[in-house]
This record gives structure tokens, sequence and C-alpha cells, in this order.
């Protein structure tokens, strides 16, 4: 019985450390009875938390602290941060973040990285470092890519993949760029000619070149009994379910089985997805998965404050709502001139459709009576769905609708005072986005296009909105990432009526550096009034060479260039129809309280009427 007590002595330990109680002790008193009986008692002491005080990396790591701060999950201890619990040393937390840094790495093109160890080294009673020892080694481009198949195959039914093959030879290895390749081959699995195929892959690296060779065989045809779903406590199985890409009956194909247990990972659910295949007398198949969940929900709090005046923002999220794989978000932020909040609930999988459906509601308030005299008060809702219309195009369809009143006092404009009152308006809205990045997050290379248009259906002006926006992204040299984006946004009424205050438009801060914020275009008496029409070109490269021992500092060079004008409700304003320019350097700084990011800008062109500003900054940090 002994080794018993100590195994679930081992466990609890285990289990404590798990959560971040690395200082506590468990104490085992065994009591003997009669009858063969014992009593058996555990006290349990857990101690404080550990605390991460420091995270370190060590090694050839080649990208600054910084920036790999900003990739993994953990993060160091701070007195304000007391809604965080990603501050302790967590066990579970360190091994995703291995896991993040590994995958950055090789869609960086590190195919031969190696994350040595990574290690908590105490500082005091209950404050450790945390150590990422990391080798990323030399850059690996694609160089050969195969597609072996059998004889009787006709590649014409492969031509998508020799096509892909052909546009990734030269370029850095990518992991995303793997799986876009077994996208492909399960794509044509699926079909009926070849439900029966297995994939295997020979890699090949030399002298900085990698040569892949992916192998198509025909497998013996099994069927599958039966799949049993174990350890999901919480989740209900038929969300589970619903990411299988292959059914009790059908016949077994690994590829699909493979692609299934991604499926399940990629829904952020469960700590651990294993499968176990048995093989019975008539060789068909049974398939068992074992998860492990893990907490869905998140609290998040944070306060920002730069030049352009200071914001508190609050959120709760949960994706796995009641067990049913269900998103909820709601968020609050507030300014000084504007309180602003949200309510988010997501299906990503209704009705088993594969196209997500949401519903949101939200209120937005403008308090501008002390500056220019009015203030604006919206709520509204809006219902809507999205799916993937084509590869890497993405198609949003939604209907919304907003109750909103605007008043004014003394010291309103004439034309404010105009607006004055209620208004009921009701859109559909379509969104096209074209994402061909080779990742969301921190991207390197690609680009995405995005059109978006508001089509009034129920309106007192029956505004109509629709904007483009585009960016690419570059790596032209180790390190750097340069970026040319270019937007473009215009709003007018179908029945030539003027629109509405908050639906004039602005020039976004981060797209017109060196300009004061909502200081730039029409002016009617001192009220900056936005235009009609917006448009911007933005283009920055990063410098990595400069300065590259300040690993929490990076620096960028850019150039802005923009315009605002339009103005629909007085022929006589200047429209101020005029490019405004500016370049300059920015600096994103990994501040002990948090990152701060500051810009020095100089205006090349300008009309009359903007107000420029020279330096901005902006530090945010969470709780």
């Amino acid at each position: 019985i002994y080794f018993l007590i100590k195994d679930d002595k081992d466990s609890i330990i285990s289990s404590l450390k798990n959560l971040g109680y690395y200082q506590s002790k468990v104490d085992v008193f065994v009591e003997e009875l009669s009858n063969n009986k014992v009593n058996i008692d555990f006290k349990i002491n857990i101690g404080s938390k550990a605390k991460i005080k420091k995270i370190t990396f060590v090694g050839n790591k080649i990208f600054k602290d910084s920036k790999l701060k900003n990739i993994i999950l953990s993060e160091e201890y701070k007195f304000w941060k007391f809604i965080s619990g990603k501050k302790y040393l967590n066990q579970n937390i360190v091994d995703f973040d291995l896991r993040l840094l590994k995958n950055y790495y090789l869609n960086r093109g590190y195919y031969n990285v190696i994350i040595n160890s990574s290690f908590a080294k105490l500082i005091s009673s209950d404050e450790f470092e945390l150590i990422y020892n990391i080798e990323a080694n030399d850059i690996v481009f694609f160089n050969n890519i195969e597609l072996k198949l059998p004889s009787d195959y006709d590649k014409q039914n492969f031509k998508k993949i020799f096509e892909l093959f052909n546009s990734l030879k030269g370029k850095k290895y990518s992991i995303n760029s793997i799986e876009k390749i077994l996208n492909e081959i399960d794509k044509i699995s699926i079909t009926e000619q070849f439900q029966s195929v297995s994939s295997t892959v020979q890699e090949n690296v030399d002298n900085g070149l990698i040569n892949l060779t992916f192998n198509i065989e025909e497998s013996d045809k099994f069927f599958v009994e039966k799949i049993n779903i174990f350890g999901n406590n919480v989740t209900e199985e038929t969300v589970i379910r619903n990411k299988l890409e292959i059914d009790e009956g059908d016949l077994f194909n690994e590829l699909l089985l493979t692609k299934s247990i991604n499926n399940i990972k990629s829904s952020n659910f469960f700590r651990s997805v294993k499968k176990e295949i048995i093989s019975y007398d008539n060789n068909d198949k049974v398939i068992n998965i074992y998860v492990e969940e893990k907490p869905t929900g998140e609290i998040a709090a944070g306060a920002g404050y730069g030049t352009d005046g200071s914001t508190i923002f609050f959120s709760i999220s949960e994706n796995n709502y009641l067990g049913k794989g269900i998103d909820l978000d709601t968020n609050l932020e507030l300014s000084p001139q504007r309180v602003k909040g949200s309510f988010r609930t997501t299906n990503p999988n209704y009705k088993n459709t594969n196209n997500s459906l949401s519903f949101s509601v939200e209120a937005d308030e403008i308090d501008q009576l002390s500056n220019f005299g009015y203030k604006s008060n919206k709520t509204g809702f809006s219902i809507g769905t999205r799916f993937e219309y084509f590869d890497d195009l993405f198609l949003s369809l939604s209907t919304s609708s907003y109750y909103e009143t605007i008043e004014t006092d003394s010291t309103a404009s004439a034309r404010q005072k105009k607006q004055e009152g209620d208004y009921l308006d009701s859109f559909i809205n379509v969104d096209f986005f074209h994402d061909n990045r080779n990742q969301k997050f921190k991207t390197t290379e690609g680009y995405f296009s995005n059109y978006f248009v508001n089509l009034p259906v129920l309106s007192s002006n029956y505004s109509l909105t629709s904007g483009y926006n585009y960016k690419f992204y570059s790596e032209l040299y180790e390190n750097n990432v340069s970026t040319i984006g270019f937007s473009v946004k215009g709003a007018g009424s179908l029945t030539d009526k003027d629109i509405k205050l908050s639906e004039r438009l602005y020039i976004p801060s981060n797209k017109l550096r060196g300009f004061v914020r909502g200081k730039v275009g029409p002016k009617d008496g001192d009220d900056y009034i936005g235009g009609n029409y917006f448009t911007s070109l933005n283009i920055s490269s990063t410098l990595p060479q400069i300065l590259s021992n300040l690993q929490t500092v990076d620096f960028l060079v850019f150039f802005d260039a923009a315009n605002v004008w339009g103005v629909d409700y007085d022929s006589t304003i200047d429209d101020s129809n005029q490019i405004r320019s500016s370049f300059g350097l920015g600096v994103d700084w990994f501040t002990p309280i948090g990152p701060l990011n500051f810009s020095f800008a100089q205006d090349l062109s300008k009309h009359k009427n903007d107000k420029t500003e020279s330096f901005r900054f902006n530090l945010g940090t969470t709780f």
C-alpha cells in the first residue's frame, strides 16, 4: 500500500506544480486499524505561488528578447498585474511556450532550431528566473520538392500541388507552407478515387537546402468500426466529433485521421490530444481519441497612455462556453471622451456547416460637449456568418441595426445643431478578406487584401460606406520586415442627404504620423469635421542592425501619405483635398512596465488647417 501512497503523493505535488505552487509540501500520515484497515491523512501546505521574476533567452537566438517575449504566454511578475495568471510559473504554460517558440523559428526558416531546455532558476523564496536556451542554427531554403504517385494515378488531379511546389522553391522553409501542401493532399484524399491512400514525407537537408519527397501510396482497404472519445468531462462529444474528417463506417484513411487530430488540437480546448488505433481479426479499425481538457476562459485588463490621451480596457472571454464550443467575448473601453462596450458570441461551426454564426451587442458614447458642443450615443446589434468561399478567401455576411441619439448645446456649430435628434439605421454588410500571409501573428511575408461595403436598408439618410485595404510584407534581408499598405474609404448618402457626425471619416493616427490625431482635414469654424473620403499609403522597414545588442528595443523607418476630404453639407467649406505626408523613425521599447512605442516624424506636405506633431508616444500594460 505504501508504494501507492507514494504515487498519490507524487501526483499531488505534480498537480500543485502545474498550478504554480512549487514550494508546496505534502505529508502523509497512516494510521493502522483493525481488520486490515488504515486511515490515510494527507496534510498539504501549498505555500505561495511561484512568481516569474525574470524571463531570459540565451544562446544563438537571433531575435531580440522583446520579440520573443511577445510570442510566449508566460510573463514577468509585476505588482499591478493582479488579474493575469501568466505571471506565475506553470509547467503547462512553459511547455506551450516551447511549442510557440519552435513554431515561430520554423516559420522563419530555421529548420534545425533546437530549444535545448527551459528551466526555472530560484532567485528568492517564491521568485524564479525562467530561462529558455535556444540554438537557431542556419536558415534553410526549399529546394527540390517532389511528389511520387502510383503509376495509374493521373497527375492532372494533383496540378495544384505541383504549382505550389514551384512557387516554394528558393523560399525559406516554413511549416505553414508544409501544412498547405498537406491540406491539398487531404482534399484529394477526400475524393472517392483516393479514399484509401497514405502519405509519407522524406526530408534531406544539404548545404542549407531542403529537398522534400512526398510519397502517395495506396493502402489496404479497411473500415472504421468505431470511434471512441475519452477525457472530455466538459466538452460535449458532438463538438469533438464535428472536428473529425473521418467517421464510423468510412474507409480508414490515415491522412484524414491525422487531419482530424489536428482539427481537435486547433480548437484550443485541450491540453493534449492523443490517438490509438486498434485492429481486429477482420482488420477493421477502432480509433480511440484521448483528450485532456484545460481552462478556456480569460479575464484581462489594461491601460494605455500617450500623446493621444489615456485609455482603460477590461475584457472577459470564454471560447468553449458550457462545453458547446461557443465563443463568448465582452469588453469595455474607457477614455476621457469615449465609453465603448460590446458583447459577442460566435458559434464557429453552426449546425455542422463549417460556417460561423455570430451575434453581437454594442454601445458607444462620444462626449465632445466641452470641446465642440455635441454628444452622440449609439447602441445596436449585429448578426452574421463567415466562411471560406475559395482557398484563403473568406466571405462575411451580416446585418446590423443601430439607434443613435445626437445632442448639442449652445457652443455647437449650426451644422451640428441641425443634426440633433434620434436616428434608426439598418445595414447589410459584406466583407471579402483574401489572406495570403505566411502567419497571422508577426507576419514576415505575404499579403492580405480586404474589401467591405455597408449597404443601408432602413435609414434616415441612407449612408453607404465602403472601403479597401491591402498590405504586403517582405523580408528584404535577414530579420528585416518591410511593408507597403494602402487604404481607401468613402461614405456618402444614396439619397443626396448629409451623412451623420458619427459617419464622417478621419485619418487613423497610425496611418499618418507627424500629425495630431483628429486635427487633419476639413474644418468648420474651430471644429475638425472629418471628410467623406479617406485614403492612405504607408511604407515601413525595420532596422534590426541598429543597436542590435539592445534586447528590448527595435527600430523602424516609415513614410506615410494620406488625405481626407469632402464636405457634403456645405460647399462653401474648404474640403482640404490635399495629400499630407511625413517620414520618420519609430521605436518599440519593451519596458518593465509594458510596451512603449514612440515616433519622431517630420511632415513633408500639409494643408494650412492641419496641426502637426514631431513626437508621439504610447505606453500600455496589462493587469
